[in-house]
């Protein structure tokens, strides 16, 4: 289908915010972790795009995650109605729990939501995130848990997912599967990244049937600190640059 390009359309800043979430959306579906055409990964539009009005761009509903592109993402506000033209719909029900975090974040310019076979795997999991491994002791620096309530499409439900996510950065999703959020894209995907290894490599320890060795709490009571020396609060940055020039490698029409 063809999509005509919005980039003499919206504004500069707009556009290259379009341009990372459709790289995004086709980092997530390179590495395995989208579901059809479901899941979403919402970007807010910056207040001097706005003029102060909450916006958000999100996935046109229908698309598989590799074939999203700049144009064909679609602006919303905060009750998920679309504010420009577009041919394709928008999903209430799935803006749900990205409006409730927007909501209770303002700080939060990404979330992203997950239903990995490793993260439902470990949300159903009564322990919930173990400290066996270091990408671990990043996400126990800043998570939170949250009960499952059904097919998250109710809006009775999101002052209780407020309430339960309060400043993390982290969220298990019960019986669900991940969330992160972040000041920005880059931020959002790499949470992501280090929070579906976090799964993952607890999922194949467990696996091994042997007892496992978890970290020192002293070290767990230190991370947050770590993290800011480590990186200087830029890994993010440090790692996006890169990981563009991987979407480019795969397919740079995710830019039109």
């Amino acid at each position: 289908m063809h999509i005509p390009s919005l980039k003499e359309v919206v504004s500069a800043e707009e556009w290259a915010l379009r341009c990372d979430l459709a790289a995004c959306y086709r980092l997530v579906a390179a590495y395995g972790w989208s579901d059809l055409v479901f899941t979403h990964i919402s970007a807010k539009l910056p207040d001097s795009v706005t003029g102060g009005e909450h916006q958000f761009l999100i996935n046109p509903y229908g698309l598989m995650f590799d074939e999203i592109t700049a144009s064909s993402l679609v602006k919303v506000d905060m009750a998920c109605n679309k504010l420009h033209d577009s041919p394709f719909p928008v999903n209430p029900a799935g803006f749900v729990i990205h409006s409730a975090v927007h909501e209770a974040r303002p700080e939060a310019g990404c979330v992203l939501h997950t239903h990995t076979h490793a993260g439902v795997g470990v949300s159903a999991q009564k322990a919930g995130i173990l400290p066996i491994s270091q990408q671990s002791t990043f996400v126990l620096a800043s998570l939170a848990y949250h009960d499952y309530e059904g097919v998250a499409f109710r809006p009775e439900e999101k002052p209780r997912l407020q309430a339960d996510l309060g400043k993390a950065n982290y969220l298990v999703l019960r019986n669900h599967g991940l969330l992160t959020v972040g000041r920005g894209i880059a931020e959002a995907f790499l949470a992501m990244y280090t929070f579906e290894n976090t799964c993952r490599i607890q999922i194949d320890a467990m696996a091994g049937g042997t007892e496992l060795t978890q970290v020192d709490p002293k070290i767990l009571a230190g991370m947050a600190d770590v993290m800011r020396i480590a990186t200087a609060g830029q890994g993010a940055q440090l790692a996006w640059p890169a990981l563009l020039r991987k979407v480019e490698k795969l397919d740079a029409g995710y830019k039109t």
